[in-house]
């Protein structure tokens, strides 16, 4: 059967909330064919910052106060030392000025239509983070300056790629929370003998925490750091969170789903899993842990 989900209309409370059932699937429980967006009117202004601090911990507190000071960026980026540092290296053309002494950055940018209001917005952030301990904060003041930041953000992924074999787990957390979440997934390394390498939505909660397998052996790369990264994950799920916040879960991940849901729980999804695909030949094997 064909079906269209959701209404044109700004309210729809009609019913069960079909069209999130069925974007949160992973292709699990149909095939869409067809796709109705609503678009937003494009700002014509922004203002981009990197602020470069002396301790990562701050840089997470530093998330959550600008939310709290009545601050809404368009974007928050959080990247340790090591990503960007990586990025510059593997980046053609971009040059940032990253000390020694630097264990984080925030690239944070507000945007609207009025240039005066996005520039007292650009002064109030300053107020928030002058509160930790910072370095020089550097304004993009050119569309190259903003396109080379923005370049270096997005090529940490690739640039980590480049530089070991590793894994990656996408974890989210009330933002409040950062600090606590990044500070445990050091100490999760420490334990285990992995390195991290944390970046991502900082604004939304979400760090991408990448694990390194730089001189690990083997052997421990493959017993150790899942034990690392369920505790990662528990850790996660204690502090409000969730195990993936935009990779899905899928065949890395779906042996994890139990830390954040209980066996009644999988088995509520599995039921609507059987009422959409009985034949079970929709993406399968791909969400549900092995053994419930």
């Amino acid at each position: 059967a064909i079906i269209w989900t959701g209404a044109n209309t700004l309210k729809n409370s009609t019913g069960y909330n079909l069209t999130q059932l069925m974007v949160g699937s992973e292709g699990t429980l149909g095939i869409v064919t067809k796709i109705v967006l609503k678009l937003i009117p494009k700002n014509t202004h922004n203002v981009l910052l990197l602020v470069p601090f002396y301790k990562a911990e701050q840089a997470c507190e530093a998330v959550s106060a600008i939310f709290r000071a009545g601050i809404i960026p368009s974007a928050l980026e959080f990247m340790e030392r090591d990503a960007i540092d990586w990025s510059v290296t593997y980046l053609d053309g971009i040059s940032v000025d990253v000390k020694t002494e630097h264990k984080a950055h925030l690239l944070i940018e507000v945007d609207g239509n009025y240039p005066e209001i996005l520039m007292q917005e650009a002064e109030k952030i300053l107020e928030v983070v002058e509160q930790f301990e910072i370095d020089e904060v550097l304004f993009a003041d050119t569309e190259d300056q903003k396109n080379a930041l923005w370049k270096m953000r997005r090529g940490v992924a690739e640039a980590v790629k480049a530089n070991s074999i590793y894994k990656e787990e996408d974890t989210v957390v009330p933002r409040f929370e950062l600090p606590k979440l990044l500070k445990g997934i050091k100490e999760i390394g420490s334990k285990y003998g992995f390195q991290s390498v944390c970046y991502g939505h900082a604004g939304d909660g979400n760090l991408h925490v990448n694990i390194i397998k730089g001189t690990m052996t083997d052997s421990n790369w493959k017993t150790e750091v899942p034990k690392g990264i369920r505790e990662i994950f528990e850790l996660t799920v204690s502090l409000k969170g969730t195990l993936s916040g935009e990779h899905g879960i899928g065949l890395v991940q779906k042996n994890y789903m139990d830390i954040a849901f209980n066996k009644g729980h999988l088995e509520l999804m599995e039921r609507i899993k059987a009422v959409f695909d009985p034949n079970n030949i929709l993406n399968p094997g791909k969400i549900f842990p092995d053994e419930l």
